[in-house]
This record gives C-alpha cells, structure tokens and sequence, in this order.
C-alpha cells in the first residue's frame, strides 16, 4: 500500500515538531523551517537554471545542509538528544565562504549597488538570497525570543545569503550578462 500525503491531523492548524510535541502551524518555529523549505526550493530554481556543473554540485551540497536545517528547526529542543538528527558543521560554512572566493577571483569589482536581473538564473538567485535572508531574520528572532536555535544554523543561513549574491553575480559572469547598476534618483533642490 501507498503512504498517504495527507493525515488530516493539520485541519486543526496544529502540527508535530519532530519528537511529537504539538504547535500551532503559524508558531515561528515552522514559519522558520518552512522558510528553510521554501529556500531550498528555490536553491533547486537556481540550479535548474544553469549549465556550470561545479556550481551544481555545490548547489546540491547545500540543499542537503538546507534539509538538515530544516530538519534541526522542526525538531522539539527537549527531545533532539534523544533522536538522531542530521547535524550542521564548521566546515559546511568553510565550503561557502571558499566557493565565494573562489568567484570572487573572477568577478570585478563592485562599483555600485546592483539590481537584480539580466537574466532568470540571475533573478532566481537573488531570489533565494531574499529567502535566504528571511529565514535568517526568523532563526534570529526565535533565539531572541529564547527558543533554542542552534547558533551554527543562523551563521550557515548568513554565510548562504553571501554566497547566493556572489553566485547571482558569477552566474551574471558566466552568461555575458551585464550587471544592472542601481543608479538612485538625485532629489532636486
């Protein structure tokens, strides 16, 4: 027999962190995992856009780290002990920030604040940057708020953002498209 997607136990709007504690479905902790989901989501856009298969292997390697995020946020803080859940480490945030230099080396340098565009890759990872940031906003007010979120997650999330501009621009690099400078309107006396 199949497994079934719908259990009807969330018509209620309550859900199950991992270890069965029960919360509402609007508590921040499954905005902040569904943030992470919908990031993730977006990583996968990206990489359907490209053809750069360094790039895609990364890009995998991180929506891996995304579902052990996700996987850490959904789970009830008083019961991970107990349970075996995929953990985040060091080195995932050394990876980002060598890839980062890694582009970097080829990108010029930025003379101005730039907007998103130019091409769909481009625009789809600046996208996922935007969703990246969120989801750092929500790890950062639930540690806040003294709702356990392990502090390696909020680094990875900020380094993920970094590296997600940077690719927008590699991505830009690689495709001869231009970079659209911001150009802001000078109010007049």
């Amino acid at each position: 027999m199949a497994f079934k997607i719908y259990t009807k136990t969330g018509d209620l709007g309550k859900t199950s962190l991992i270890g069965g504690t029960k919360v509402a479905k609007s508590h921040i902790r499954i905005e902040s995992y569904g943030t992470v989901d919908e990031l993730n989501s977006y990583v996968g856009l990206v990489s359907d856009n490209i053809n750069d298969e360094h790039t895609k292997i990364i890009l995998k390697e991180i929506q891996d780290r995304l579902f052990t995020i996700g996987s850490s946020l959904a789970c009830d803080p008083d019961k991970e002990p107990l349970m075996k859940i995929p953990d985040l480490k060091e080195e995932d945030i050394v990876l980002l920030e060598k890839e980062i230099d890694f582009m970097n080396e080829t990108l010029p340098a930025m003379k101005s604040f730039i907007l998103p565009g130019g091409h769909v890759a481009v625009s789809t990872a600046h996208v996922a940057r935007c969703v990246c940031r969120r989801a750092e906003r929500l790890c950062v007010n639930m540690q806040q708020h003294e709702i356990f979120v392990e502090p390696l997650v909020i680094k990875y999330l900020n380094r993920l953002s970094d590296y997600l501009f940077v690719l927008a621009r590699f991505i830009g690099h690689l495709l001869g498209v231009a970079e659209i400078a911001w150009k802001p309107r000078i109010k007049s006396p």
